[in-house]
């Protein structure tokens, strides 16, 4: 074989290797252009599946309880008692599925609150339950009060015939004038007991309509209102059916605010009293005198007067100071008052009653009652003190 040949031999083998060569790697990229393809086409089919979910998705909720599109905080949407209550509120009240699901979803269960509303300052003796509203700062802190709204309390009484520092006593006692009003939120309080307190439930579940109403007629954010554990509002702490019906415009700006403005929370007070039959200028409560054992016979915690004062003289049950002077036709009832050693008895007229209706306690009528006594003394005490620093003060001017 020659060198040509033998060359020429080479030449063609050598360009057979780069032919298979060139096979190979033109395979491994039509390979690989495949494998883009496809991927390409799944990805494409993986988002129009996707698109399509969602928009069935969405195609599905315009039909949906529109509930599925708020997290609950609470228990509530599994609550049977709650549907029923959202179905009234709608059909009966015209709210909508979405302005409750919006409010209703934010707040929690406070079983917290459950305990304080089995825990009331009511449960204690008088000699406990008196030091709780007679202390001396309360006293002086009514005069303060008493002094900074003399003129819208002058009109109340005016208007109303609810003695000014009955007013002031009210709203010491419920919420040491303005400083303590309560902190919890007023949508979770009402909700707690209208679904998690079978003892109330029916009263809490119509001050929750009452609460919803008052916030859409008065504008009120549901969620951002704060008052007592058990729903009480404003410096009166008036309840949401309360509110709607006894808080009036004393000072005519178009509103009923029972939280900041103070001739509103003053005309409130009276308005209820008013409502609730006040007799102007008639005595509240006296002390008693009984003698021997035949009052007990009678009711002593019937808060309605039930005896005329000649009627209870046949018991032995008279009033203690002056009891010429109070006749014997007033009708009056007994008040047995608990001390550490003996019992304190009182003779309890209308206007005590009366009292009464804004709590419906014994001890918290005693308490309201007694506290605007030495709001009055107190208050007379300073007018008299400046009073005569005055007339010393020109004196020595002269």
């Amino acid at each position: 074989m020659t060198s040509n040949t033998i060359k020429n031999t080479e030449s063609h083998a050598y360009s057979k290797r780069l032919n298979y060569r060139a096979c190979v790697f033109a395979m491994a990229w039509a390979s690989l252009i495949c494998i883009a393809l496809v991927a390409c086409t799944n990805t494409h089919t993986t988002r129009a599946d996707t698109n399509n979910k969602q928009q069935h998705s969405k195609n599905n909720d315009s039909d949906a309880p529109k509930r599925g599109r708020y997290h609950y905080r609470n228990n509530y949407q599994n609550n049977p008692e709650f549907k029923q209550f959202v179905k009234t509120a709608i059909e009966k009240y015209k709210f909508t599925q979405n302005e409750l699901d919006e409010v209703f979803s934010q707040i929690k269960n406070r079983p917290d609150i459950i305990k304080l509303m089995n825990r009331q300052a009511e449960d204690n003796p008088w000699y406990k339950y008196r030091k709780n509203f007679l202390r001396r700062d309360r006293i002086l802190g009514g005069v303060r009060f008493w002094n900074k709204n003399a003129r819208w309390l002058a009109m109340a009484q005016e208007k109303y015939g609810i003695p000014a520092q009955i007013i002031v006593a009210i709203i010491g006692v419920e919420t040491r004038y303005g400083r303590h009003a309560g902190r919890s939120k007023i949508l979770e309080t009402l909700s707690t007991f209208a679904f998690d307190y079978p003892r109330r439930k029916q009263f809490f579940q119509n001050e929750l309509f009452h609460f919803l109403i008052l916030c859409r007629e008065q504008k009120l954010n549901p969620l951002k209102l704060r008052g007592s554990f058990a729903g009480a509002m404003g410096l009166p702490q008036f309840m949401p059916s309360s509110y709607r019906r006894y808080a009036i415009d004393f000072n005519g700006d178009g509103k009923k605010d029972l939280f900041s403005t103070k001739a509103d929370i003053i005309g409130s007070v009276a308005n209820y009293f008013y409502t609730y039959g006040w007799k102007r200028g008639q005595a509240i409560a006296t002390r008693a005198r009984v003698i021997g054992r035949r009052y007990k016979k009678l009711p002593q915690y019937r808060l309605k007067p039930y005896l005329t004062l000649g009627e209870f003289a046949k018991f032995n049950v008279r009033p203690r100071y002056h009891p010429k002077r109070w006749g014997r036709s007033r009708k009056a009832s007994l008040i047995s008052l608990e001390r550490k050693r003996f019992h304190e008895y009182w003779l309890g007229f209308h206007n005590f009653y009366v009292i009464s209706r804004y709590n419906r306690s014994t001890l918290y009528a005693m308490a309201v009652y007694q506290l605007s006594e030495r709001i009055k003394h107190e208050r007379a005490r300073q007018m008299r003190r400046k009073a005569r620093k005055h007339g010393k003060s020109r004196k020595s001017k002269r």
